[in-house]
């Protein structure tokens, strides 16, 4: 990207190398989230129609901050006057312009690390509790017949919900042996009868 001269941010390259260490979390995850964290700003501040881009130069952490423009074949071709401008528009001010390529409007610096550094925070917490849940999916679909191990940990509507250490399950009042009635802290032996993924993270249910 085309930019004025930016200083060098090592600090947010060193949060993202941090948190791919600690969490098992990609690099490029984090210094995305940011890149979307700092064009929100962006956007925020000189106004939502323009089509804003934030880089975040993966070798010195240097972010830039630009407008894009598109340029078009002809005033009947634009359908966005704040995003895109005629070819004859673009010769003005790149003689070598083409229909399709886009010209880049450099913007002055916001306090990029402040916003990107609280973003860095959220992803990580986001992409830890997604990794979690494709794990618990993954590891109990692979067991699903097999009889497992649990502790009661409390019962909804007639429904017991399971603790299985890593993961919880739900044990339906309709799977469980007739009369059979539980209490905190019982132990349970079932059998998993399916997996499902759901919004929340993935379903286990249970039968005895």
């Amino acid at each position: 990207m085309q930019n004025e001269a930016v200083h060098a941010r090592p600090e947010l390259l060193a949060a993202a190398d941090q948190a791919a260490r600690d969490k098992g979390i990609e690099r490029d995850e984090v210094l995305e989230a940011m890149e979307q964290a700092i064009q929100k700003a962006g956007r925020s501040k000189y106004g939502h129609e323009h089509d804003i881009r934030a880089v975040i130069d993966r070798v010195s952490g240097a972010i830039t901050l630009a407008r894009f423009l598109e340029v078009v074949e002809n005033a009947e071709a634009v359908e966005n006057e704040i995003t895109q401008l005629t070819l004859e528009q673009a010769k003005q001010r790149k003689a070598d312009a083409v229909v399709g390529e886009f010209l880049v409007d450099p913007l002055p610096p916001i306090d990029f690390g402040r916003i990107a550094a609280q973003t860095a925070k959220q992803v990580i917490v986001q992409k830890v509790r997604e990794a979690e849940r494709k794990r618990q999916y993954e590891e109990y679909q692979d067991r699903i017949g097999e009889v497992v191990n649990g502790l009661v940990k409390r019962i909804e509507y007639g429904n017991v919900i399971v603790d299985l250490g890593r993961a919880e399950a739900l044990l339906r009042r309709d799977e469980s042996i007739p009369r059979e009635h539980f209490s905190n802290g019982d132990r349970v032996r079932a059998y998993i009868m399916d997996v499902r993924e759901e919004t929340r993270g993935p379903q286990i249910f249970l039968s005895r």
